[in-house]
């Protein structure tokens, strides 16, 4: 009698490395670059550490690609607005993918990682530059799809810098003048 074979399957390195970059998304927004071990990743991730490393070299290697990975989930975003624009001009662009980038920031763990790869860029030059690249792409992206003015391009991006700030401090549920001011306006899911 013929033996019964497992069908199970197993993930590719590329899957497994996409679910560890998901996975250290979390784990990053919890506690940031230097306060998150690769032990915290693998654990979360369900495999162990020395896989990570096989993955990622060290803690910097993988921060970097997870940081790479949170701005390809953004640029994704807003070409998704930019598709849903109810008309052609600049603003109709810019104003779609605001509300498409609103969106992605109310996942937590994506808005905090941001915020702690700017923080780790003051100090860390990898870290600076993967985010300097970030947001390079997307300026130039949100430029080109939109045909904005520089003018309009910065205050899309200084926008989308004060929408960080209202939504991790939850300003938006601060009933006071100086809550009202900074989260009037703005977008919030």
């Amino acid at each position: 009698m013929p033996k019964a074979t497992s069908q199970r399957q197993l993930s590719t390195a590329d899957e497994r490395r996409r679910t560890v970059l998901e996975t250290a998304v979390s784990a990053f927004a919890d506690r940031g670059y230097f306060g998150t071990r690769t032990t915290d990743v693998a654990q979360r991730a369900g495999i162990s550490q020395a896989y990570v490393y096989r993955l990622f070299p060290d803690k910097e290697a993988l921060f970097v690609a997870v940081v790479e990975h949170c701005f390809e989930r953004v640029r994704e975003s807003l070409g998704d607005g930019a598709a849903a624009a109810k008309g052609s001009s600049a603003q109709e662009v810019l104003d779609a993918m605001g509300n498409a980038y609103a969106e992605l920031i109310s996942d937590r763990d994506l808005l905090l990682l941001q915020l702690h790869a700017q923080c780790a860029a003051a100090s860390e030059p990898a870290v600076r530059e993967v985010v300097r690249s970030g947001y390079a792409r997307l300026v130039e992206y949100v430029r080109g799809v939109s045909g904005a003015p520089e003018a309009d391009v910065q205050r899309f991006f200084a926008v989308g810098m004060l929408c960080h700030l209202v939504t991790a401090l939850g300003t938006h549920e601060v009933d006071a003048p100086w809550a009202r001011t900074l989260s009037d306006g703005l977008r919030h899911y």
